[in-house]
């Protein structure tokens, strides 16, 4: 392969993945109206939930993110703890703060309307290529591309791209292909076209067993003609998953069950930021067991010394980068008044309470083994 992109028939491509994503694409709740002539909110928060997110899954989110945040002025004026509730269970939470973010400045800066530029659209958090083309293409009619990782899939396979797709060079061809793709698209198409190609990698170019007698464009795919559809795209070797041992305790302040409980506020920077938790932390060398672990983490997060009592549950839970196993155990106060120390916030509440607060998905587990157990 060579630093230029392949010689593709990006018209015909192009009205093809037209054509064929009329007849095939599945119905979803932000597809109201023709391509390129949407709401750009909608259009926005339905993309940036879609990142490393099954479109079946999105679909009810949207539905009541939309209900409950209609307009960029009803999401910037919400609190944000309010906002983390209703993305609670969807994961990366940070596109949740960025998006909130975001509304408020839209409304600051540009009088609550999405801006038709990418670089005003690339000045807000949470907005990056792959977004601000999404919206330009899809709301605005634009002839701006985008990648992820269907689109990258598909287009490795149309050029046979034989070097691996982290590579910043790939990426370049990748991106040259995809402006080039939208670009040779039918007038005012472009977001039709970019659809097309999310959606042909999704139902059709499969990573592991793409159906190309089913592809609308087998006929003008390189890797398709060379046999080759199954190697590509090129990626390199994986690393080892990390796994981690991390505890959290269920401080009652009285009897268990019958009593108010412990709950933590993540700092808003940083993983899982904002939302709420069952304190504790991961396992280090120095721990001789996962009591004596506990016991250290809730000394450092909320300078209180407890006693350790029985297993709640076990949770197992894979991240982007690493995997973990969630000890949580009951436990008690010993002294001390709890201070927010390495955390943002700390509240006594009952078990009856805890809806009201946004969990990550660990901790909802331990809070559904608490209702089985009372």
């Amino acid at each position: 392969m060579t630093g230029s992109a392949p010689a593709l028939d990006f018209p015909q491509i192009a009205r093809r993945l037209v054509a064929w994503h009329r007849q095939h694409q599945r119905e979803m709740p932000w597809r109201t109206g023709p391509a390129g002539d949407r709401d750009p909110y909608a259009a926005w928060v339905s993309e940036v939930m879609a990142q490393q997110t099954r479109l079946e899954t999105v679909r009810d989110y949207f539905q009541r993110w939309m209900a409950r945040f209609p307009t960029v002025e009803a999401l910037a004026q919400a609190d944000l703890q309010e906002v983390l509730k209703l993305w609670e269970g969807l994961g990366y939470y940070a596109r949740a703060r960025n998006l909130h973010r975001a509304a408020q400045l839209v409304v600051e800066r540009h009088g609550g309307q999405l801006p038709a530029s990418r670089q005003e659209l690339l000045a807000l958090p949470g907005i990056g290529e792959y977004t601000a083309g999404a919206i330009l293409s899809m709301a605005f009619g634009q002839a701006e591309p985008l990648l992820d990782g269907n689109v990258k899939r598909v287009l490795s396979r149309l050029a046979d791209l034989d070097r691996p797709i982290q590579e910043a060079a790939t990426l370049r061809i990748l991106w040259q292909l995809a402006r080039e793709l939208v670009q040779a698209g039918p007038p005012e198409q472009a977001g039709l076209v970019n659809e097309g190609l999310m959606e042909l990698g999704s139902l059709v170019c499969t990573p592991k067993a793409p159906d190309c007698p089913a592809c609308p464009l087998a006929d003008l795919c390189l890797a398709a003609q060379r046999g080759t559809q199954a190697l590509r795209p090129v990626t390199r070797p994986r690393r080892q998953t990390p796994h981690y041992q991390v505890t959290a305790a269920v401080i009652w302040q009285g009897e268990p069950y019958r009593s108010r409980l412990l709950i933590a506020q993540r700092p808003e920077e940083g993983m899982l930021g904002g939302l709420w938790e069952f304190p504790g932390g991961k396992l280090e060398p120095g721990d001789p067991d996962l009591a004596a672990c506990l016991r250290r983490e809730i000394q450092e997060e909320l300078g209180l010394d407890i006693a350790v009592g029985g297993p709640v549950a076990q949770v197992k839970h894979a991240f982007s980068h690493f995997r973990i196993t969630l000890h949580a155990f009951h436990a008690r106060p010993l002294q001390g008044t709890p201070q927010a120390i390495g955390c943002a916030d700390w509240r006594w509440v009952r078990l009856e309470e805890l809806d009201a607060f946004p969990f990550p998905v660990t901790d909802q587990k331990i809070i559904q083994a608490l209702r089985n157990g009372r």
